[in-house]
């Protein structure tokens, strides 16, 4: 039996200067970041700074009224931390998602309170962290105090995610619905680009991929594949209908064999609902999820990832465009290294030939500032909705001419120019 607090309560042992981990995806505690607010307003705090990895959603460290006093420095930037990111109101540590648990561990990010959303805890003491495992399981092995917000809709997950009760400080109990992730609707560009890069993936392919209509375009275009595996950081609705079906069932997989295996849930309540109690799915921690040696004892691993701007020789951004910060370095590297130590493994990294305003994202160098995410050193495949091009052992000329092949038509001109202007007479 829990012994609960209130969260005012809970939050009185933040100071002044404190490093707050906070559990994310759809797993913010709100109920304490509002404490958190309450003790802000009445000027008992200041200089507190928040970690997390991908969050979305209303937080006082995006409030304008916070700043000074709420500084958040995230591993993965959401959609609601990007404005005030690129003000500097809050900041991004740039880092690959297995290190961001090794961090805490290691003592280079400072982790003085951990709090986290976990399940109703079970007949043996454990609570589980549900659809956020991360680098939750780093924080709370080094906090000072270990915060658990106990909420019935946290699922019960297996793997990584089972914490005894013994290892929190204090529980406070809040249920609120989980912050659900629409499915998005594929556009036609995106319906092409899940056809050609099913094209790629073999029957037995062990999958990763993300969220967002590309991932639902492709999801639709595997269908006619048997005994895929599932091995990736994110889990979302856009293969849960493959896990139904029998589509995915982790038969040819020789690690893991017969799990879906991930580190967080950005999905409806459907996924949530699936993953409760289902000895199926382990959910671990993310430098599991994300060790590429991991990665890659599975074969046919098929990683899948996308790009803000791919540049002719292949350098691929993906977590900014220019300057501006969108996301963050994420774990695409670590499944494009994972896939290419696979046997049989294939990394395709897919995107749409031009931006919303008819900017091409392929292009002769990438955007001052901006950030690479995959070097060209490890580039694979590449598909547009115009093909797919393999720039694995290919040179600078010859990668820039696949490159503009499948770049929008009306850009290929100003490509083929740009590579004339720096190769010369001599590219072929």
């Amino acid at each position: 039996m829990l012994n609960f607090i209130t969260p005012d309560e809970a939050v009185k042992v933040v100071k002044s200067g404190d490093h707050i981990h906070i559990s994310s995806a759809a797993q913010l505690p709100y109920c304490l970041l509002q404490a958190l607010e309450r003790r802000a307003d009445a000027g008992e705090i200041t200089d507190i700074h928040f970690h997390h990895s991908y969050s979305d959603g209303p937080a006082p460290f995006d409030a304008v009224k916070y700043d000074g006093v709420f500084f958040d420095q995230a591993f993965f930037i959401g959609p609601s931390l990007r404005k005030s990111v690129n003000l500097g109101a809050a900041d991004y540590i740039p880092i690959n998602l297995s290190q961001t648990q090794g961090v805490y561990r290691k003592g280079i990010v400072p982790c003085d309170v951990a709090m986290v959303l976990v399940s109703e805890p079970d007949e043996r003491g454990y609570v589980s962290l549900g659809g956020d495992v991360v680098c939750s399981v780093g924080a709370i092995e080094v906090a000072k105090t270990v915060i658990g917000v106990v909420n019935k809709n946290v699922p019960f997950t297996y793997g990584d995610s089972i914490v005894p009760v013994s290892s929190f400080t204090h529980f406070v109990r809040h249920d609120r619905d989980l912050l659900a992730t629409p499915v998005v609707a594929p556009t036609p560009e995106e319906i092409q680009i899940g056809k050609t890069c099913a094209a790629l993936i073999d029957d037995g392919a062990c999958l990763q991929i993300g969220i967002g209509g590309l991932t639902n375009a492709l999801a639709a275009q595997l269908e006619d594949h048997k005994n895929l595996g599932f091995h990736s950081e994110t889990f979302a609705d856009g293969v849960l209908h493959l896990i139904k079906k029998g589509i995915i069932n982790g038969s040819n997989k020789v690690f893991d064999k017969g799990k879906v295996v991930a580190s967080f849930i950005l999905g409806s309540r459907e996924v949530f609902d699936f993953v409760d109690h289902n000895p199926g799915v382990m959910m671990m921690d993310i430098g599991y999820t994300n060790d590429p040696y991991i990665i890659g004892r599975n074969p046919k691993v098929a990683s899948v990832n996308t790009a803000t701007q791919i540049d002719l020789t292949g350098q691929v951004c993906a977590d900014s465009v220019g300057s501006r910060i969108l996301s963050g370095t994420g774990g695409q590297l670590e499944f494009v290294r994972g896939a290419f130590l696979s046997k049989k493994g294939v990394s395709i990294i897919a995107i749409s030939s031009r931006t919303k305003k008819g900017v091409s994202k392929i292009v002769p160098s990438l955007e001052v500032a901006s950030g690479v995410v995959t070097p060209r050193a490890d580039i694979q495949w590449v598909v547009t909705e115009y093909g797919a091009v393999n720039l694995m052992g290919k040179s600078l000329q010859e990668r820039a001419k696949l490159l503009t092949s499948i770049a929008h038509p009306d850009d290929r001109e100003m490509l083929d120019r740009a590579t004339y202007e720096r190769f010369g007479h001599h590219n072929r």
